[in-house]
């Protein structure tokens, strides 16, 4: 009994350009990074480039994983040879050509970036609600009637130290309150909101 072939539907794609297509395939991709970019030598392949930067397209070949049957076989040739203080000489490579790209790279990676994480408009309006009218009496905020979700009031406490870990948002809300002098930072608008949810 032969085996039947599974061929795939062929239909015509209007949104493919089949002229341009080869273009598409062949390109590498555009590399985002303006240091990469400035750096990239187009008369060489992108395996080249990257290694003359001191980078690797993939890792797996960068870092070796060591294998459990190479090292078996070492640990028996040693044992075979008697010669246990011969120690196998690594390959010393020379140092990438342009080494510095990496370790620009490495100094972003590394750089402290702004927190861009915000609650959605109904859930600080809610959590407002819930803090004007119970204060931290969460428990009384469980049996809200606004408590559409009925969520638990750990969850709810969960929600409220959210809001108060946002400095913009928790910020704006001790404004309105009048609660918020504009001297104050931010790091210390942390230290507030820490020492409110801790009671």
């Amino acid at each position: 009994m032969k085996i039947k072939k599974q061929h795939r539907k062929k239909t015509y794609q209007h949104k493919l350009n089949r002229k341009r297509m080869h273009l598409k395939q062949k390109s590498t991709g555009n590399v985002k990074f303006k240091v990469i970019n400035d750096a990239w030598n187009h008369s060489k392949s992108s395996h080249r480039n990257l290694k003359n930067m001191g980078l690797v397209n993939d890792p797996n070949k960068a870092i070796k994983i060591p294998n459990f049957k190479e090292m078996k076989m070492k640990q028996a040739k040693k044992i075979v040879n008697d010669d246990e203080s011969e120690e196998e000489e690594e390959v010393q490579r020379p140092p990438p050509a342009k080494k510095e790209i990496a370790e620009i790279l490495e100094k972003e990676a590394r750089a402290p970036r702004a927190r861009k994480f915000m609650l959605p408009k109904s859930q600080v309006e809610l959590i407002t609600y819930l803090l004007d009218k119970y204060g931290q009496d969460y428990k009384a905020m469980e049996r809200d009637k606004k408590n559409y979700y009925q969520e638990t009031w750990k969850q709810l406490r969960q929600k409220i130290k959210t809001f108060m870990g946002i400095p913009k948002q928790y910020g704006e809300y001790l404004a309105s309150k009048g609660l918020l002098d504009n001297e104050i930072d931010e790091q210390e608008l942390k230290k507030q909101a820490e020492a409110l949810v801790m009671d």
